[in-house]
């Protein structure tokens, strides 16, 4: 017989949450940090159980989820930011450091960090994910931290 283990979009007791969120961009992040907060409270988050470190850029995103992650407080850790490429390769290096970095806090501490970072080539694209036509990634960040937080606990 096969078990399947899923996680669940209810939590049945309550989650601390980190969110790690960017100044740089922050028209962008700001919208995607109020889908992730909208999210966490629809889904029976409370804001008691939320705490905010707001981080320069993503670039310094990696350091803060790691020690938020490491620390015992959290369930799980959302990183929320936005790398939008330019006409230089400053992009490929923020957007990789950021990714490499934020995968290997989850690593080290086994707490789901999840990767709510927009790595775009445009404004445009940001936009999109932030709230219109793509939906907001923020929210979408905030529903994968709580599916992962239950998948943990059910293991």
């Amino acid at each position: 017989m096969i078990t399947i283990i899923e996680g669940s979009m209810i939590l049945t007791a309550p989650a601390r949450i980190g969110i790690v969120a960017s100044r740089f961009n922050h028209f962008i992040v700001d919208a995607l940090e109020s889908g992730c907060l909208d999210a966490l409270r629809r889904h029976g988050v409370k804001d008691d159980g939320i705490t905010i470190a707001r981080v320069p850029g993503a670039f310094e995103m990696p350091v803060v989820v790691q020690k938020m992650a490491a620390s015992g407080k959290y369930d799980a850790v959302i990183a929320l930011g936005a790398v939008i490429r330019g006409s230089t390769p400053h992009f490929d290096h923020v957007a990789g450091v950021c990714s490499r970095g934020l995968a290997s806090a989850a690593s080290d501490t086994g707490v789901p960090v999840i990767f709510g970072v927009l790595t775009v080539d445009s404004i445009e694209q940001a936009i999109e994910r932030a709230g219109t036509k793509a939906g907001n990634k923020g929210a979408e960040a905030a529903v994968t931290a709580i599916e992962m937080i239950s998948l943990l606990r059910g293991l």
